[in-house]
């Protein structure tokens, strides 16, 4: 319909023998001579230069109709790339032409059909060949019987294909329903404002998306879909029977039969009553709905209609490409029929990919099936059944506000972090066999202003745990959550508490006030991770529950809501507890190398020596020093806030420089800076006799001291003498059977 050019490219026009007179952009004329191939050594004459816009507005014939046509002036698509720097502009088959077509009030001409073959607007000669097959072959042999082909050649062009098909698509120009956004798009992104994004970014990508709409075309035309129940008048084509009347009556036809009643309907049965005398002279239109409007009406079909959904609907969740479909056909919908948004929340999430990093694919062989992670393969050694928990373990731990990543390494070390949780609930169980919560007869319960100060630093920081796995949850940032837990699982109770109440749970006597009261911090830190892990790994917190040694007021833990009571207890000296367990890593770095020395086997064989230059961190130290040996009842400190059982050491002695630490210790086994605790730091072997039940090592052992077990400690006699109140039985070590020679 006309030929573009860029206003701003000069243009000559040129002149040679072999092809006459050319217009093409001045940057083109030597590729040009070149693809026409003129005789070697010539060029073309040029007879005039001018730049674009002095083109624009000559008129041309067109070399196969009968026709006019203008030399326009298009955009900055066209370039001096390749071609000749003219562009053939047809609004019927391209955007950008359409655009041009648009601006210039050209003719819409698209003489394709639905089959992709011509019509008769191309020339009775062509009608019904197929464009991209013989209809090509046909245009180009007319070209060259006119005179007006120069030259025909292959060669490479980006064009678009379908990604289903793999063929070639062709671009028309036809009649189709539109909405126009333009008259409630300020109030669409008033909307945007009142919806909590996850992520934030989110909100920036469909207030883009909105603020930019043009008229939204929900017409499509497919064999099937929802149809736009419109009819058209036979005789023009173009006059549209489409209101109130047609609605209702078709309304009801789905309502009843589907919306297939459609197509098995004729015009007589979909037309009202008012209008079944002229159902000769209408025609259903085969039109269906954009899909988008359909999912993106779902809120009225859907949320607004069941009772036990609501509207807005708490929270709408997809990929990150929905921000330009289903969020955004959805926010359009609901603002344009109810003026508010249909969603309170909409979340975000990226998209799964293999453990390289690519894309899964069938014909790539790298998709992974989650049935397989949860059931296993068909080796059970090579593809093991991890169970669902620990596929949701994985879900939870990702970043899903962007791509991620699955394979069998990946779910293996899922798996691991499984396995530590698991195992340290199963340790909290097996440690509460005896004990009896607050509440209950006979409760064994201590008080929690009579805990010592390390539990109640243990409850601090499983309060302040829960408040940030809640606080994490209710914004959708599970993997936070997850890593929440699973660092206080390992840092905090594996590492530290659960490893130092080794000593409370197992040597003391059964119902010794430290046993209790760890005990008391056990069974709060065993429900709250119970709780906090439930909505996760469903099946490990009830099993946790259904294994509880107690009664518990729930049959599931799913029962009873979530625990924030466990969340209320304060804070407690978190300095002197981050203290401890610094100075606790800076021994166990000398262990390590006193082990690989041979110096000490188990960390109770050594003795530690301290000196601290500070003088709050001296006064600390004599704080936490316990008694020489191993006493009942202790008298420096409770038993529990004590460096020797925290730091697990059977001798700690505080020293006044860094010379007695130098003199006491081997200069190997001495940290004097660098340390976390700020401390100078040495270890030697322990001084005494090893206990025989607690391992802990002291001068002075019960036959010293005239009691009934001669090989323990006076804790432990201690201890032995409670179990065998309780029992009403004698203790009596077995005898070891002599040895045969």
């Amino acid at each position: 319909m006309a030929v573009a050019v860029n206003p701003e490219l000069q243009y000559s026009l040129v002149q040679h023998p072999k092809v006459g007179k050319l217009l093409v952009a001045t940057d083109l004329t030597e590729s040009l001579a070149k693809t026409l191939q003129l005789p070697e050594g010539e060029t073309f004459d040029v007879l005039v230069t001018l730049t674009g816009d002095d083109v624009c507005g000559t008129v041309y014939s067109h070399p196969l109709y009968e026709r006019k046509s203008q030399v326009l002036a298009g955009g900055d698509y066209i370039t001096t790339e390749s071609g000749t720097g003219l562009v053939h502009t047809a609004p019927g088959h391209g955007q950008e032409d359409y655009q041009t077509g648009l601006k210039y009030g050209l003719e819409l001409l698209s003489p394709v059909d639905d089959l992709g073959k011509f019509t008769i607007e191309a020339g009775e000669k062509y009608a019904g060949m197929s464009v991209l097959g013989e209809g090509n072959d046909a245009m180009v042999e007319a070209l060259a019987e006119a005179g007006a082909l120069l030259k025909a050649e292959d060669y490479n062009h980006k064009y678009p294909y379908d990604w289903r098909t793999k063929k070639p698509t062709i671009f028309r120009a036809t009649d189709q329903w539109f909405a126009s956004v333009e008259g409630f798009r300020d109030q669409a992104l008033e909307a945007i404002d009142t919806v909590q994004w996850v992520p934030d970014v989110g909100k920036n990508r469909i207030t883009s998306f909105v603020s930019g709409r043009g008229d939204w075309c929900i017409s499509r035309q497919r064999s099937w879909g929802v149809p736009i129940p419109v009819f058209y008048d036979k005789a023009t084509g173009n006059e549209v029977l489409l209101d109130e009347h047609t609605l209702a009556h078709i309304k009801a036809i789905f309502a009843e039969q589907g919306s297939d009643a459609w197509w098995k309907l004729d015009e007589k049965d979909l037309l009202p009553d008012m209008y079944k005398d002229d159902a000769d002279n209408w025609k259903k239109g085969t039109d269906t709905m954009d899909v988008w409007f359909d999912s993106g009406s779902s809120w009225n079909g859907v949320a607004n209609t069941r009772s036990e959904l609501a509207y807005p609907a708490d929270i709408y969740l997809e990929g990150s490409d929905q921000h330009r479909g289903w969020f955004q056909s959805s926010l359009l919908t609901s603002v344009a029929a109810n003026n508010k948004a249909p969603y309170k929340t909409v979340l975000t999430h990226g998209f799964v990919l293999d453990e390289k990093g690519f894309k899964m694919s069938k014909s790539l062989g790298n998709v992974v099936s989650p049935l397989q992670i949860i059931d296993g393969g068909n080796n059970k050694k090579q593809e093991p059944a991890y169970g669902a928990d620990v596929l949701r373990l994985w879900v939870a731990s990702v970043d899903y506000s962007g791509d991620v990543c699955i394979g069998p390494s990946i779910i293996k070390q899922t798996f691991e972090s499984y396995r530590k949780l698991r195992n340290t609930a199963r340790y909290l169980i097996g440690n509460l066999a005896d004990f009896v919560p607050a509440g209950q007869p006979d409760s064994t319960a201590v008080p929690y202003d009579e805990l010592p100060s390390l539990d109640k630093w243990m409850l601090g920081r499983l309060s302040a745990v829960m408040k940030e796995v809640d606080e994490a949850t209710d914004e959708f940032q599970f993997n936070r959550a997850t890593q929440e837990l699973l660092r206080f699982s390992t840092a905090e109770l594996s590492n530290f508490y659960l490893d130092v109440a080794k000593d409370r749970l197992y040597i003391s006597a059964y119902d010794d006030f430290r046993r209790r009261s760890c005990q008391t911090v056990l069974h709060s830190v065993l429900e709250g991770f119970a709780k906090a892990v439930a909505p996760v790994l469903p099946h490990m917190a009830e099993d946790i529950w259904q294994n509880l040694p107690y009664e518990t007021s729930t049959d599931s833990v799913f029962e009873g809501g979530w625990p924030s009571h466990l969340a209320d207890f304060p804070a407690c000296d978190e300095n002197r507890w981050d203290f401890v367990r610094n100075l606790r890593d800076d021994i166990n770095k000398l262990l390590e190398a006193a082990r690989t020395e041979k110096l000490v086997g188990a960390s109770l064989d050594a003795a530690a020596y301290i000196y601290s230059p500070d003088e709050k961190i001296q006064s600390l130290l004599k704080e936490l020093d316990g008694d020489r040996n191993l006493i009942f009842p202790p008298v420096k400190t409770n038993g529990v806030d004590e460096l020797r059982t925290t730091l697990m050491l059977s001798q700690v002695n505080l020293v006044d420089s860094e010379a007695e630490v130098s003199e006491a210790c081997d200069e190997k086994f001495v940290s004097l800076s660098k340390t976390l605790s700020g401390c100078v730091v040495g270890i030697k072997q322990a001084a005494g006799t090893k206990c025989g039940r607690c391992w802990f090592y002291g001068e002075e052992l019960g036959g010293d001291l005239g009691l009934p077990h001669e090989d323990v400690c006076q804790r432990c006699n201690h201890a032995i003498g409670a179990w065998e109140t309780s029992k009403g039985e004698t203790f009596s070590k077995a005898v070891e059977p002599e040895p045969v020679a």
